[in-house]
């Protein structure tokens, strides 16, 4: 199947319907905050609500994977309608599921969420680039074969990354700037297909992002304690190529479908 490049793809859905991923994020506590039982019904009940409520006017979706997981193959077949929900819909699906390794390995990743009849396919997933940035390649290579994306672990919202992330490497670049730019050179290469994240929790990255035209997801507005109004500042000339990220934010409060949709619309980036 021959499909646009996702970044293309990204740009048509985001300009008609702003820029805004609401995380499908279904922790026990968030489905006894929607009174749902903390089991296989409860979250079918509320991931697919999610997107019902929201599907025909967000732009992005992005369903953490690990929630689903917790109730193994059940768990799994729920992911896999709610990921058909969000395409039925007409929104892009990012799926968090933070893959990295080597070899037929990370190749095998890649072909469960990046192929065509992967039952698990989605838009676009993120990556962890620290078994070594090159590790990535099958990911990347299928993903813009695909028309799909990836979106690469950069500088992300949680302080437990900091020693990692702002670690020199041998040239002196900080870890996460040595990412930016493999990535940078990678997206060029592909076409757009390579993103980066960024927490939007910080107000000093500590890399340089200038040079970056791919998309950058931007986790840790709402709960986390980042604010859409800090973006400018976080992210100067490339705020453009920001993809904003809320779970907590828009799921928090639910399940009214009037506050979900109020929720999400006071997050979104119009695009002109």
């Amino acid at each position: 199947m021959t499909r646009a490049p996702y970044a293309t793809r990204l740009v048509a859905v985001t300009t008609a319907r702003g820029r805004l991923c609401v995380g499908i994020d279904p922790h026990p506590a968030m489905l006894q905050r929607w009174e749902l039982p903390v089991s296989v019904a409860g979250l079918e009940t509320c991931a697919r609500s999610m997107v019902e409520t929201l599907g025909a006017e967000v732009a992005v979706f992005k369903p953490q994977s690990a929630l689903f997981e917790e109730y193994g193959s059940a768990g799994i077949s729920v992911l896999e309608r709610t990921l058909a929900d969000i395409a039925a819909a007409g929104a892009l699906s990012i799926l968090d599921v933070k893959r990295g390794d080597i070899g037929s390995t990370m190749a095998g990743y890649a072909r469960a969420y990046l192929a065509d009849g992967s039952p698990l396919v989605a838009d676009a997933i993120t990556v962890s680039p620290y078994l070594g940035y090159g590790s990535l390649a099958p990911a990347i290579d299928a993903a813009a074969a695909a028309g799909r994306g990836v979106y690469v672990l950069a500088r992300t919202s949680n302080p437990e990354g900091d020693p990692v992330q702002l670690a020199r490497t041998p040239g002196g670049r900080p870890v996460a700037q040595a990412i930016v730019d493999s990535a940078r050179a990678d997206n060029e290469r592909v076409g757009g297909a390579v993103g980066l994240v960024v927490g939007a929790t910080r107000t000093d990255t500590g890399i340089d992002l200038s040079g970056f035209t791919g998309s950058i997801l931007a986790p840790g507005i709402g709960a986390q304690g980042g604010k859409i109004t800090d973006l400018p500042a976080i992210f100067g000339t490339s705020l453009g190529n920001v993809l904003p990220t809320t779970s907590r934010g828009v799921m928090g409060v639910g399940p009214n479908p009037q506050r979900l949709r109020e929720a999400a619309r006071s997050h979104v980036i119009s695009v002109s």
